[in-house]
């Protein structure tokens, strides 16, 4: 089909919000085709200064929105809030609430002041005996046990991305588009909370349920006990380092005639995919020197028309030269306030064969501020008022 797949066009959405979480909800958003208007202080949003492994957050999570400058410390800045919400579908924030009030966002208050408007509230905790608690990605992988699992004993690991923040924000956008088809019906909005704790219970839950039926904890993943005869990270003959996997009857036999152990498959004590687990401890030493024995490059070409599950072991800057990642449409580029271009992914779906190519730029600070205060009636004044001008720079408007 030639038509883009933008569901959400016509949709406005007014985004307060920081750091990744609220962020990434707006990101979905906009690639569904909604208009994303991310409103910044008269500073811009901090998450912009960050450096390090933080230098990646704001581009990744703003590409594509119009930036409003406004000083919610203001009664001119807290009335041109309102003007914009008033001509809004949704308000994505992730702010405690007391600081919403105190920037004329009381989140009752906007439910009996603006009824249709959906309100997806981006928190740490959903309401509970922690709901005033300050979370952070790092802080709800340590509660919930995910860190416990992914680091070997006594040595807790969180993962390494921000999975929580990003994969909540995707809950705040599927909460979202709930809501907008429900108000097709009721012509009512919703308020709905996402909380960071409880996406990471659900990315626990698999050994919370191993725990609740067998009554036992489960070991940290890398001293799990194995459901497959080959489930494992090897030396390859060129130096790297690759995992394979033999989960079937298919893969074991193909695996091991590849490597040449047919005494493997013809051994009388490794009928059963049981018996291969329980005989781990002497079949991997033999595999893995059959595959010591061989380049990263020629298993991965014996591999992959075998259906063995394999992947050498890559970094992310390894993404860059991947032929899948860079094939047409893999990634989407954008520019930055600066002139600077970086290359992300677009969202992981094709929707009648074709990838969302609809990342967008980085806003300046406050790029906006004049074409959407001005489309919703305020003159210069007000609007320098609004952003936070100074008296002086008023009289120059």
């Amino acid at each position: 089909m030639d038509r883009p797949f933008r569901p959400l066009d016509g949709v406005r959405v007014v985004e307060m919000s920081h750091m990744i979480m609220g962020p990434s909800c707006g990101l979905f958003l906009a690639f569904l085709g909604a208009e994303v208007i991310k409103v910044e202080p008269p500073g811009g949003d901090k998450t912009r200064d960050l450096g390090g492994m933080g230098a990646a957050f704001f581009p990744l999570a703003n590409r594509g929105k119009k930036s409003v400058q406004l000083d919610l410390k203001s009664e001119s800045g807290r009335d041109a809030l309102h003007r914009l919400l008033e001509t809004a579908d949704v308000f994505v924030e992730n702010f405690r609430d007391s600081s919403l009030r105190a920037m004329g966002a009381d989140l009752d208050a906007l439910h009996q002041r603006y009824p249709r408007l959906i309100v997806a509230s981006h928190k740490g905790f959903l309401h509970g005996p922690y709901q005033n608690r300050t979370a952070m990605d790092e802080v709800v992988q340590m509660m919930t046990g995910l860190a416990y699992m992914t680091g070997p004993s006594g040595r807790p690991l969180r993962v390494g991305s921000s999975a929580n923040d990003i994969m909540a924000g995707l809950f705040g956008a599927l909460a979202v588009l709930g809501a907008l088809m429900e108000r097709d019906k009721t012509g009512e909005g919703r308020h709905v909370r996402i909380g960071l704790f409880e996406n990471c219970l659900v990315l626990v839950a698999q050994h919370m349920i191993q725990y609740e039926l067998e009554g036992r904890n489960p070991p940290p993943m890398p001293e799990r006990d194995f459901s497959w005869p080959v489930y494992d990270i090897f030396e390859t003959a060129d130096g790297r380092q690759m995992f394979v996997g033999a989960v079937t009857e298919g893969h074991w036999h193909a695996l091991c005639d590849l490597l040449g152990l047919d005494d493997l498959i013809s051994d009388a004590r490794l009928r059963t995919r049981m018996d291969q687990i329980n005989a781990r401890d002497w079949t991997l030493p033999r595999i893995a020197a059959a595959l010591a024995e061989r380049t990263s490059e020629e298993l991965a070409k014996a591999f992959e028309p075998l259906g063995i599950p394999f992947s050498p072991i890559a970094r992310p800057c390894d993404m860059y030269e991947d032929p899948h990642v860079m094939r047409p449409g893999g990634l989407v580029a954008s520019k930055l306030p600066d002139g600077r271009h970086f290359r992300a992914p677009s969202l992981p779906i094709e929707v009648d064969g074709v990838m969302f190519d609809n990342g967008g730029d980085v806003p300046s600070i406050g790029q906006d501020t004049a074409a959407v205060l001005g489309a919703l009636g305020l003159d210069a004044a007000e609007i320098a008022a609004a952003r936070g001008a100074s008296a002086k720079e008023r009289a120059g408007t």
